[in-house]
This record gives C-alpha cells, sequence and structure tokens, in this order.
C-alpha cells in the first residue's frame, strides 16, 4: 500500500490502507482538529524530532476494556496499603513532559516531542487530553495520560518513578472509566506489561467497529 502524504486539507485516508507496519501518512500538522479527527478514524501520531509528522493505525489493536482488568496479588497488597494518592487533571504538563523523558529498554530517544508536548497540553486545555497522577509524599512519582472522545479512552504513555506508581494509575483509570461505561482503553501498541493487566489485541477491523460504536 503507499503512504498517504497530507496537505493542508482536513483529511486522512482509510486506516485499512496502512502499510503492514501500521504507518498510514505522513505529513501534515499537529492541530487541535486535526489531532481528534485522527483518533476518531483509529489514527494516531507517533514521530521522532526530524522527520514529518507520521501518522499509524496498527494491525492488530491492543486495547484493554475496564472491566478485563487483570490485577495480580502482588499488585493488589501495593493497592491495599495506599501507598499513593491518585489525582486526575492536576498536573498534566509534569506528566508528559516525565513520559518524554523516561528511558525505556531498547528505545533511543522519544517521540514525545516538543511539538507534541504542546499540541497535548493545548488539547489538554480544550478538555479532550487527560492525566491520571500517583503521588506520594507530595510529590509526583508516576502516571499516564490520553485523550477521551465518546466512550473510548485512547492511552498515550505512561511513566514511573516509584516501582508499582504508573500500573496504580492504570487500575485507577480503568476502574474509574468502568464506572462510566467506557467500552474500551487503546493501548495502540503491543507489550507484555499491558498484555499482563489484561489487554488483548484485536484485529484492525474490529477495533474500527468497537471505535465507531464507542463514538456514536
Amino acid at each position: 500500500m503507499p503512504v498517504f502524504r497530507l496537505t493542508k486539507e482536513l483529511i486522512f485516508p482509510n486506516p485499512e490502507l496502512s502499510e503492514e507496519d501500521g504507518l498510514l501518512a505522513v505529513g501534515g500538522d499537529l492541530s487541535e482538529d486535526r489531532i481528534l479527527l485522527a483518533y476518531s478514524m483509529g489514527i494516531f501520531p507517533w514521530y521522532s524530532d526530524g522527520p514529518p509528522v507520521l501518522w499509524w493505525s496498527p494491525d492488530p489493536r491492543l486495547v484493554l476494556i475496564p472491566a478485563e482488568l487483570k490485577i495480580s496479588r502482588s499488585l493488589r497488597q501495593v493497592i491495599n496499603k495506599g501507598l499513593f494518592t491518585i489525582k486526575m487533571d492536576t498536573a498534566f504538563a509534569e506528566v508528559i513532559r516525565n513520559c518524554a523523558v523516561i528511558r525505556r529498554e531498547g528505545q533511543q530517544g522519544t517521540w514525545i516531542t516538543e511539538e507534541m508536548i504542546g499540541a497535548y497540553i493545548r488539547l489538554h486545555h480544550a478538555g479532550y487530553a487527560h492525566s491520571i497522577e500517583s503521588w506520594q509524599d507530595g510529590e509526583l512519582v508516576g502516571g499516564l495520560y490520553g485523550i477521551a472522545l465518546g466512550k473510548a479512552f485512547f492511552g498515550e504513555s505512561m511513566f514511573a518513578k516509584k516501582s508499582s506508581a504508573s500500573k496504580i494509575a492504570l487500575v485507577a483509570l480503568a476502574e474509574y472509566l468502568r464506572a462510566l461505561d467506557y467500552s474500551f482503553i487503546d493501548c495502540q501498541v503491543t507489550t507484555e506489561h499491558l498484555k499482563s493487566l489484561g489487554a488483548r489485541e484485536v484485529p484492525r477491523r474490529e477495533f474500527l467497529r468497537m471505535l465507531k460504536e464507542a463514538l456514536a
């Protein structure tokens, strides 16, 4: 399949036309309208400094159904100890900047560029992007951020300075979204860490169907 080059026109190609690795299009911008349109179509931006914006729609897609969250005995013990205080949307900029600098095994650099940070902070101020934060003794020690549209939450990244801090934030998010009858958390790309918490792969076509229902 060809990789599409976007223009100033606010439009994306059908995500079913993505390359085998999930790459769909290059170019465009990170305006609020374009990013929200992308998510509503099952597409997200992911790129490093230097190249143009890259837009992806991988197949399969990793999703976490809030009701399918798996909490291990050890994680439950951490929760019961009450080591962390969970907050929402009190330190969005801090969360995304921590996600940008956290070192991950096998990853060089970061895809959370200054341009991306600015775009998602604007989406936060507009009420679309949210952070779930783990605090300990007044210090932000873990968390995650993402975008909420309809009954879908699109998870972007997470970080932890203390053991289990990001897991606790994800558990809190899943339980919160379950209470609000959200359909799923989009985890985008498969990791064993997220699969251990109950996330599962679904074919892109199934994901797009789930997304359509969630946005309705």
